[in-house]
């Protein structure tokens, strides 16, 4: 049987324990500031013998394919050595975004694992993970803290919709209908209508991922 050289890129909380190998990311979202000259984002091989080549890059949301991120990282390419931590860092470079809501993109980074010798049994499993980039402009109205809360429900013909009143971007953990509940329910932008064609009726149920990357509390909406 073959035995696998793998790694395990786990997006963990910035509090959270490290895993027992692979490498291993500082956090699981990043919110750049708009006064801030750059932010820093860790990167630990968590591994004892095994070095792994790091590259990253930005990319901008779906909407914005065709255009060049306005955000890099340095250094784009590094080798991580066994039981070493890197730290990535992402710099804006001044191209011009909304001021009046948060903005999002992803950091990509790619853990490239050594070839195996030829005469071994292992197979070469190189993992690349998205982590949101959230821009964040000064003097935004509200609290990022609390926009969560402020998302609205009701039905429409289609299911459930939601409306985000804020100028923030608001990650769903966990999105339930009269008990029933959303799969991968996403995230909702500022200003953002969404819809899921479920059956809608009782009560919705939510809760979402903070700045920090941890679950907020559960709040409940008749319908």
């Amino acid at each position: 049987m073959k035995r696998l050289s793998y790694i395990m890129l786990t997006a963990l909380m910035i509090s959270s324990a490290s895993v027992s190998a692979g490498v291993v990311m500082g956090g699981t979202r990043i919110v750049y500031p708009q006064n801030s000259k750059e932010v820093a984002f860790s990167v630990s091989n968590m591994e004892s013998a095994v070095p792994y080549l790091i590259q990253s890059w930005v990319e901008n949301d779906a909407e914005g394919k065709n255009r060049a991120s306005p955000f890099i990282v340095t250094p784009p390419l590094f080798r991580l050595d066994p039981d070493q931590t890197n730290t990535l860092r992402i710099q804006y470079t001044g191209a011009p975004l909304p001021a009046d809501r948060e903005s999002v993109f992803w950091l990509d980074i790619k853990a490239i694992a050594p070839k195996p010798k030829e005469s071994s049994n292992e197979l070469q499993i190189n993992v690349k993970s998205k982590f949101k980039i959230f821009y964040r402009p000064e003097n935004l109205k509200g609290d990022a803290a609390t926009a969560w809360q402020k998302v609205r429900f009701s039905t429409t013909q289609k299911g459930l919709e939601a409306t985000n009143p804020t100028p923030y971007y608001v990650s769903f953990y966990r999105l339930s209908v009269s008990g029933h509940s959303i799969e991968q329910p996403g995230m909702i932008g500022p200003g953002e209508t969404r819809e899921w064609p479920v059956a809608a009726s009782g009560s919705v149920t939510w809760s979402a991922i903070n700045d920090f990357g941890a679950i907020t509390a559960t709040r409940s909406q008749p319908l």
